[in-house]
Parts: structure tokens; C-alpha cells; sequence
């Protein structure tokens, strides 16, 4: 009984995340073209975020000392990578197709298995790869010399690769008798992507009176305060803690399908609130983009285990990107 409430609390936690973070875009398109600049939303999103983390990252300072190249690393890729180039992405293309490109993200990950890892790979797991390349050319309409931005689409792809990079460092920080609690290395994440932000994006020359004005949204005029606290407590804050915590009380194939639903959120929400709309092709593409995603995440071997075990066991997509927190 109490097992199965658990897993009902976690699948709603999971739920929770994935509109949770599937908003996230749909919250900063507006104040992109309101006139902000992509990094600046990039900046306010992960230095509020990391401002409400703080007494997390106290309660874990000890990881400053035992962890420096993960959060770091994290930082760098998972917080500041991914997110920058998905907000980037987001304003020459849009968002349901940037974030279908960044879905690839699982696909990736096999590679990184199969020829820097030099592990083997199943024969479902490849065809997850081949669905998810074959989705995205769906998703990006190639037949009609690639309509869409060249460079939006290229920013999508670096946030991808940026995700691989969240996926890897996620598992050398998950094992082991001094596995960092998944809490305290997001808050220091954020801690040092709004650092590394801080000097790209350079919030100083930010017009800040436009925080005070309104954006439009498909037609209605939302505040842009109130779009900026979405983004930073909920497609920030709340999404990465209910992420994490649904994990834990979920199997990671559950709580992978479950993360694939942030696709279809951010689709549904562009659609409906910034008129959006996707052809047909688009659709099934991006259908095929997170079916092949699902399968590659899902069908990877373990790393092997015991003394003579090489690598660090990175790249398992069915444990890694379960409810993947980067976007």
C-alpha cells in the first residue's frame, strides 16, 4: 500500500516537472521579444534560481570540497550550455522544435557510449538513434532546404550536446559511497552557471525598465515580472526539485517516459499560447524524434562491474536522463 502511494506521489511529481519545465520557453519567448536579450533571460532565470537555492548549497557546502570538477562541470554544461542555447535556439526558431532537437539529447549519449566509451551497444538502442535522426529531419522539413533558421537549429543541437554532457556528469556523481546528493549539486550548478553567466552575458548593459513593463503572449499582454517569477520559481526552482524527488520514487523507465512529456507540454503550450503551430510532418517527426529518444534511453547495457571495469559507467540513458532537469 504504501508503496504504491509512493509511486503515485512520484508519478505526479513527475508530471509536476514536466510542465514545469516544459513552460520554461514558453514563459521567456515573450520577454525575448519584448527586447530582451537571450543570455539576459538566460542570467535572471539561473541567478534567481541559484538566490532561492542558496540554503541548499549552505546545507551541502561540504560538496565545494569533495566535488569541484562535477559542479563545475555541471555548472558549465548542465546550467549554463544548456539553457543559453536553448533560449538562444528559441529566438529564431520555435520552441516545440527547439526542444524536439534537443530531445536528440538520448541519441547522442549512445554514441558517446559506443565509440569514446568503446562499450557495445544493443541493436534496439540503434534503432532508437536512426528513429530519432529520421524524426528530426521530419521536425525540421530537410525536403524544403531546411525552412527553418540554419543557426536556430544549430543552437538547438549545442543544447543537445550540452545535455550529453549533464547526462555524463550525473552519473560520475551518482555512484559510489560518496555519491553527491542530486540536490546540492543543482544548487551549486546554478551557483556557478549565474558566475560563468554573469561574465558572458554581462546583465549590467540589461535594460532593466522592460522587467517593469509587458510582453505580449499570442496576442494578450502578460507583465513581465510575472513571466520572469514563472520562469525562475517554477520552470526553475520547483521543476528541478520535484525532478529530482520523482526519480527517487520512480523506476527510471517511468520517470524517462514521464520526462518525454516535456516535449509535448512545451509543443501544446506554444501552440495554444504563442500560435505556434506545427504542420502535420512536424508532428509525426517529432512523435518518431521522442519514440527513438525513449528507445535509446532505454536500451543500453549497464557498464560492467568489478575491478577490472573501465570508464565510469556515463552514458546509461535508462538511468540518466530519467526526468532530465536542464531546460
Amino acid at each position: 500500500m504504501h508503496m504504491s502511494q509512493g509511486r503515485s506521489v512520484g508519478l505526479g511529481l513527475a508530471l509536476a516537472s514536466a510542465f514545469a519545465f516544459g513552460g520554461s520557453g514558453v514563459a521567456a519567448k515573450p520577454l525575448i521579444e519584448a527586447g530582451l536579450d537571450p543570455l539576459h533571460v538566460v542570467w535572471l532565470r539561473v541567478t534567481g534560481g541559484a538566490l532561492v537555492m542558496l540554503p541548499v548549497a549552505w546545507r551541502h557546502r561540504a560538496l565545494v570540497r569533495q566535488r569541484p570538477a562535477l559542479l563545475a562541470g555541471f555548472g558549465l554544461l548542465a546550467v549554463a550550455g544548456v539553457q543559453a542555447c536553448y533560449f538562444a535556439a528559441i529566438s529564431r526558431i520555435p520552441v516545440g522544435v527547439a526542444l524536439l532537437i534537443e530531445y536528440l539529447a538520448p541519441a547522442l549519449v549512445l554514441l558517446w557510449v559506443r565509440f569514446v566509451q568503446r562499450r557495445p551497444v544493443t541493436r534496439a538502442a540503434a534503432v532508437g538513434v536512426v528513429l530519432a535522426v529520421g524524426g528530426l529531419a521530419c521536425v525540421v522539413e530537410v525536403w524544403a532546404g531546411l525552412s527553418f533558421d540554419l543557426v536556430g537549429v544549430l543552437l538547438a543541437l549545442a543544447a543537445a550536446c550540452c545535455q550529453v554532457g549533464y547526462f555524463v556528469l550525473s552519473d560520475q556523481g551518482a555512484d559510489g559511497e560518496d555519491a553527491a546528493d542530486p540536490l546540492g549539486v543543482i544548487a551549486y550548478g546554478l551557483l556557478v552557471g549565474a558566475v560563468v553567466l554573469t561574465v558572458v552575458a554581462r546583465p549590467w548593459g540589461m535594460d532593466w525598465s522592460l522587467l517593469g513593463g509587458s510582453a505580449d503572449m499570442g496576442g494578450a499582454s502578460v507583465a513581465a515580472a510575472l513571466l520572469l517569477g514563472w520562469i525562475v520559481l517554477i520552470a526553475t526552482v520547483l521543476a528541478y526539485m520535484t525532478g529530482v524527488v520523482s526519480v527517487r520514487r520512480l523506476s527510471p523507465q517511468v520517470a524517462g517516459v514521464v520526462a518525454c512529456l516535456e516535449a509535448v507540454v512545451a509543443t501544446v503550450l506554444a501552440w495554444v499560447l504563442l500560435r505556434e503551430h506545427l504542420s502535420a510532418p512536424q508532428i509525426i517527426g517529432g512523435v518518431v524524434v521522442l519514440t527513438g529518444a525513449f528507445i535509446a534511453q532505454s536500451s543500453t547495457p549497464k557498464a560492467p562491474s568489478g575491478p577490472m571495469a573501465g570508464g565510469t559507467g556515463a552514458g546509461d540513458p535508462a538511468r540518466l536522463s530519467a526526468g532530465h532537469p536542464t531546460t
